[in-house]
């Protein structure tokens, strides 16, 4: 109890660091972001428009059109292509670079980890109760044989086994005890894929709240005035990275709800089967059994002595 205590502080003041980390680069980021923006606004607040008048050159007519024979210029709209998208996030691609990297990574390891072969190996279960069935294992044998193993539910085991003998709540406990650490690390950074589902999308709509800002700072600097296309190309840009964070999130919420579903399937699964070892190790089913040999023993004998003689 006193080693389990001192784990569970350990384990929360490193949660309390690690918010604290992320909370300051978090902060920190936003600081850089508002003065990138701060900056920019200066400049175009800075650049006053010249009031001098333009005479058009041979290549321009006196309306301003251009000539004929050359097409009109087509003001830059919502970038279309994968890479001009990325480019267009700006500062924020990579925060959402990372998003995405983190969550293809733990999700691939989580993969790896969770395969029911590994947590719950059925040849070797299968052999392990076989031969406890069969009287072949002692408790010292039944340990080596599950520290051998290395899986978790061989780990499960081999704290009831060392309970042998033992009441069926005691074995109870040091499985439940045994359980408890097993469980904790196959739900391991599955708290990593939940927070990127819900940094993600919150990360896009700082970036569109920046984007908004810029697009109406251009409205109150008179510099979109009349050029309702170039106003609403801001507003588009700005939603990108709204767009770019629920790409993220919604996969990341999906993989963390299946990766959830498969660890508790893997829980009741190693549930039955370590409630089978205290039935077969605990001394009330030690008893049991001898209970049972006994009585088949007995009649065994009966049956022989009831027998007729032949004659």
């Amino acid at each position: 109890m006193i080693r389990r205590s001192e784990g569970v502080r350990i384990s929360r003041t490193l949660r309390g660091s690690i918010q604290t980390v992320i909370l300051v680069a978090v902060l920190g980021f936003t600081f850089v972001v508002m003065n990138q923006v701060n900056a920019q606004n200066s400049n175009e607040t800075s650049e006053e428009p010249s009031a001098t008048l333009e005479v058009p050159t041979s290549g321009e007519s006196p309306s301003g059109q251009p000539p004929s024979g050359q097409a009109p210029v087509v003001p830059a709209g919502i970038p279309q292509q994968p890479v001009e998208v990325l480019l267009a996030l700006g500062p924020f691609l990579y925060p959402l670079g990372l998003c995405s990297i983190v969550l293809v990574w733990f999700t691939l390891e989580r993969l790896v980890v969770l395969r029911r072969g590994r947590v719950i190996p059925r040849p070797f279960v299968k052999r392990f109760f076989e031969h406890l069935a069969e009287g072949k294992l002692d408790a010292r044998s039944a340990i080596k044989l599950c520290e051998e193993n290395g899986s978790p539910i061989s780990s499960i085991f081999a704290h009831g086994l060392r309970k042998w003998g033992k009441s069926s709540v005691e074995v109870e406990q040091a499985i439940i005890d045994g359980g408890e650490r097993q469980v904790s690390l196959l739900r391991r950074h599955l708290r990593v894929v939940n927070g990127v589902a819900t940094i993600a999308p919150l990360l896009g709509l700082l970036g569109t709240v920046i984007g908004m800002i810029q697009s109406f700072n251009t409205i109150a600097t008179k510099s979109a005035m009349g050029k309702s296309e170039q106003l609403a190309a801001g507003i588009g840009l700005a939603l990108l990275t709204t767009a770019v964070g629920l790409i993220i999130a919604i996969p990341a919420m999906v993989v963390y709800m299946y990766l959830s579903g498969r660890v508790d399937s893997l829980v009741i699964e190693m549930d039955g089967l370590a409630q089978s070892l205290v039935d077969s190790i605990s001394a009330e089913g030690l008893s049991e059994q001898s209970r049972l040999q006994r009585t088949s023993s007995g009649s065994k004998s009966t049956v022989d002595v009831e027998k007729p003689r032949k004659t």
